[in-house]
């Protein structure tokens, strides 16, 4: 059985208890469609409903659907619309269509005509915001415990799943490369994001999500994406984060470089070895709230030793300094979203772990799978929004934090697929290994 084989027969499984368990006879999962700008005709880039690509790996076809009942093949409505205003919808002959009922349609009354009552005992699954979606009779619209049920199983990837990640990360790890390579050369940020696009011919809509491409003191801004576009004057550092897509699965991968030998490229390596030495700990049974726990007393060790704050990486810790440098949370489930779902689903009939109030912002607070792909992103930052509850702490080194500050800070991911006993998955750094670096 190939890859994609044992794939659509997995998800055809879990579609099957998730219908059971939550009374459905069926299910329809709309591909989505583009929304346009308020007052205006213009859509912004379309992004396709994840459940609806788990499936087949079809990412540019909106209003497509998919429809399935147990027992059945699922069908695939294929939207290829009569319009000279657009380029045609081309989807190349590939293995999935083997195992599903493939209809093209052009007018999206085709689908409801050929599907006729059962559209009425249909769950549906996807964005409803347009005519005629919006008033088709289906049985429910979203139903939360139907979604509950199918996102807690999607945390544990099939092979065809992380053969389409490994594929993501070499990609992204290519372009990743393109991107140093001009930051060395003096590029300005807006630059080395048209070299990372260039080196792998990805328009700007195509990437997961929208880059972080950050010089000098931008890095410490977690989310930047402004793209200034004059370089400064002196780069002194640089910080980013990107991905690519392949199939519908994402890449997410952050590296952070200094131009010069010295203090900052000693964080770097500091940063870098702390990061390697809590991938060891990843194992099956261990709870992600503790690999989290974990880095923090070693980024508190590195805070300590490099003279950012006094005292043992357990004081550090326990008096919630290393969080004014280390905000968010370690990483977070990826694969068919960056930012994949069901991290605190408890179990698939929707009970959640409640957020812990120390780390807010920690995605992802189950227990660890074999299976599961998720990214391990340790950051080490000068925010001064948040030193400033520390002002006036002799604890803390300010001189030493000032010479910090003009390079932003520090942030490395990579991401992970855990296997038996230890013998876990590095997506990211085998990609780069791949290429060479």
């Amino acid at each position: 059985m190939s890859a994609y084989a044992d794939h659509i027969a997995t998800v055809r499984a879990r579609f099957d208890a998730a219908l059971i368990a939550t009374g459905y006879d069926s299910v329809l999962i709309y591909a989505g469609q583009p929304r346009v700008a308020f007052l205006d005709d213009n859509p912004a880039p379309y992004k396709v409903n994840p459940l609806f690509k788990y499936w087949v790996p079809v990412i540019e076809s909106p209003k497509s659907a998919i429809f399935y009942e147990p027992g059945n093949k699922p069908v695939v409505f294929l939207f290829k619309p009569r319009d000279f205003w657009h380029a045609e919808v081309k989807i190349p002959v590939e293995e999935w269509q083997e195992h599903v009922e493939l209809v093209v349609i052009d007018e999206q009354d085709k689908m409801t005509a050929w599907l006729g009552d059962k559209l009425k005992s249909a769950a549906f699954i996807g964005e409803d915001f347009a005519e005629p979606v919006a008033s088709w009779p289906v049985k429910a619209r979203n139903p939360a415990n139907l979604i509950d049920h199918l996102h807690f199983h999607r945390a544990i990837k099939t092979e065809w799943e992380v053969g389409n990640l490994r594929e993501a990360n070499k990609l992204a790890a290519k372009a990743h490369i393109a991107a140093r390579d001009a930051f060395m050369s003096g590029a300005s940020e807006l630059e080395i994001h048209h070299a990372y696009l260039a080196a792998i011919n990805f328009r700007e809509s195509q990437v997961p999500y929208n880059s972080i491409v950050a010089l000098n003191e931008h890095g410490a801004v977690l989310h930047y994406d402004v793209y200034e576009t004059q370089a400064p004057a002196e780069s002194r550092s640089f910080l980013i984060d990107a991905g690519a897509l392949y199939r519908g699965y994402c890449a997410d991968i952050t590296r952070t470089y200094a131009r010069k030998s010295g203090f900052f490229a000693d964080l770097i390596a500091a940063m870098d070895v702390a990061q390697q030495e809590l991938l060891t700990e990843i194992k099956p049974g261990i709870n992600y709230y503790e690999l989290h726990v974990s880095q923090h007393l070693k980024i508190a060790k590195i805070l300590s030793e490099f003279g950012f704050v006094k005292g043992s990486a357990e004081s550090i810790y326990e008096q919630g300094y290393s969080s004014a440098f280390f905000p968010h949370g370690l990483g977070h489930f990826i694969g068919l979203q960056v930012h994949d779902v069901g991290g605190f689903l408890a179990n698939d009939r929707g009970d959640t772990i409640a957020r812990d109030s120390r780390h807010p912002f920690l995605r992802l607070l189950r227990d660890v799978e074999v299976g599961q792909a998720f990214t391990i992103e340790p950051g080490l930052y000068v925010v001064d929004q948040l030193l400033e509850a520390h002002q006036g702490n002799n604890d803390f080194n300010w001189q030493r934090i000032d010479e910090l500050r003009p390079y932003g800070g520090v942030r490395i991911e990579d991401s992970i697929v855990v296997g038996e006993n230890g013998r876990n998955e590095n997506l990211t750094r085998d990609a780069f290994a791949a290429l060479g670096v």
